[in-house]
């Protein structure tokens, strides 16, 4: 090298940012300390907490200048500003919404990941991280069914994983322009929203979307999703793509997925099955039991980051025949050849991202340092925590909407109140009691126009006192509201 080039005014002069090995050593020690002392009081900590500054807008705190702070004064803002607000997903208190996980492995394999870099979006870029993924795809298919011949990728969640199988469905339909008001989509009323935003991303908007009447335990009703498909084929219409939920998110039912797919093949109708919540279960017998069926599906989708316990940003596809994707996103260009000489699909070739996270190593890593018997034990233990939380409620005469069917529980307080206001203040009243507590946190719903409360059970850490924790806290809150009165 020239000895003047390290004379250049644009040469950075101390190389700050290929730290020594002592720097990164301080710190690793910083951060870990900081991410140990997390863990550590997770259980003493609060599940929810406001922030003086929660619902403004200001971002002093987070503005990127020419001023620099140390390590652990920058830790200090993020605990402060970001750990001290809103809802803490990694504690077992979580039992809003569909919970997170948030595995300590798994957030060693996304360091491990990040830091060497490797990029798992082409065979020819890195073949130990696609066969690596392939092999967690291979897995997963397996797992719901499948035999030979399907394909997947892995992606940031089951929104994108909805979307890459929806606009599999189109471009398999192959649905004239002068056609697409004449094809016909069927769900659940209870279909996730996402579902309903990939339909408009992708172009399907315009496709007429029936939603099917549930039966009472807010599953799809078979009886009514076969008429009105042929009612829609005497009309001329086009029967295109019919959606399912493996748990739905709202009280986790799953809709007669072996019914359905029979339905399906009966007229060539694409199925697809929203599984993000309840696809895992199938690592349980109880979960195979009530999944029956699911490797008909023409397309289904899987969140690790719930049924696996792994950090937000874990999706999975599967699709039954491999062609489906490859046709649909396999694209070349000039600057990519070398690659091809490897002749070997990527996952670049089977979703829209070229650039991608290496997601595999944070799902790989904890599945066999543990296997996976060790997630299934965890399943199996939210299972019978939901049956106890179900029992108790019913004897604290809560009006549970339906029975569990995985680890979902929506549930009101009605009893002897006729007046749908009163209904809606004292379960909002009883969810503000909670949230102000802060250690244990719910979620609610609309369910027949009626405030309905939501326990969802998925965390790893999630146990029998957190559940006991819970049924305290709605008594107290019935008593307190009581005396209000």
């Amino acid at each position: 090298m020239n000895n003047n080039t390290t004379k250049d005014s644009n040469y950075p002069q101390d190389l700050i940012l290929e730290e020594t090995k002592e720097q990164r050593e301080f710190m690793e020690k910083i951060v870990l300390d900081f991410g140990h002392k997390f863990i550590h009081n997770l259980e003493q900590d609060k599940v929810y907490h406001g922030h003086p500054d929660v619902h403004g807008d200001q971002l002093h705190e987070f503005e990127i200048d020419a001023h620099t702070q140390s390590l652990e004064e920058l830790l200090d803002t993020f605990d402060r500003n970001v750990l001290k607000t809103g809802l803490n997903p990694a504690s077992g208190g979580h039992l809003g919404y569909i919970p997170g996980g948030g595995l300590y492995s798994s957030a060693l394999g996304d360091f491990l990941a990040a830091l060497t870099n490797r990029y798992a979006g082409v065979f020819y870029a890195s073949p130990g991280a696609v066969k690596m993924e392939n092999a967690l795809i291979k897995w997963a298919g397996e797992l719901i069914g499948y035999d030979q011949g399907f394909g997947g990728n892995l992606t940031s969640g089951g929104s994108i994983a909805n979307l890459i199988a929806l606009t599999c469905a189109r471009h398999h339909g192959k649905t004239l322009f002068n056609e697409m008001s004449k094809s016909i989509i069927y769900c659940s009323p209870q279909a996730h929203h996402s579902i309903f935003k990939a339909i408009q991303i992708i172009g399907m908007d315009s496709y007429a979307i029936h939603k099917i009447p549930l039966d009472n335990a807010f599953k799809l009703s078979v009886a009514h999703l076969e008429q009105q498909i042929e009612v829609d084929l005497k009309a001329g219409l086009n029967p295109f793509l019919v959606i399912a939920n493996a748990g739905s998110t709202d009280v986790g039912a799953i809709d007669p997925i072996e019914q359905v797919s029979a339905i399906c093949k009966k007229h060539s109708i694409w199925f697809h099955v929203d599984a993000a919540y309840g696809g895992f279960f199938a690592l349980t017998k109880t979960g195979r039991d009530k999944l029956k069926g699911l490797q008909h599906a023409d397309s289904i989708i899987l969140d690790p980051h719930k049924g696996l316990f792994l950090p937000y940003g874990s999706g999975i596809v599967l699709v039954k025949k491999l062609k489906h994707l490859t046709n649909t996103f396999k694209f070349d260009a000039s600057y990519m050849q070398d690659s091809y000489k490897m002749d070997r699909i990527s996952p670049a070739d089977m979703s829209p991202e070229l650039s991608k996270h290496f997601r595999g190593l944070r799902m790989w890593l904890p599945l066999k340092l543990y296997g996976p018997q060790a997630f299934a034990n965890y399943l199996d233990e939210k299972l019978v925590l939901t049956s106890y939380l179900y029992t108790a409620l019913l004897k604290l005469n809560f009006h549970v909407v339906c029975e569990p069917e995985l680890t979902v529980v929506a549930f009101r307080y009605e009893a002897n109140i006729h007046e749908l206001g009163e209904i809606n203040r004292i379960n909002k009243f009883i969810l503000k009691t909670l949230l102000d507590d802060g250690r244990i946190f719910l979620s609610s719903t609309m369910i027949d126009d009626k405030f309905t409360l939501r326990a969802a059970l998925l965390s790893f850490r999630t146990h029998k006192n957190h559940i006991d924790l819970l049924l305290d806290l709605l008594a107290n809150s019935l008593d307190t509201y009581s005396k209000r009165s």
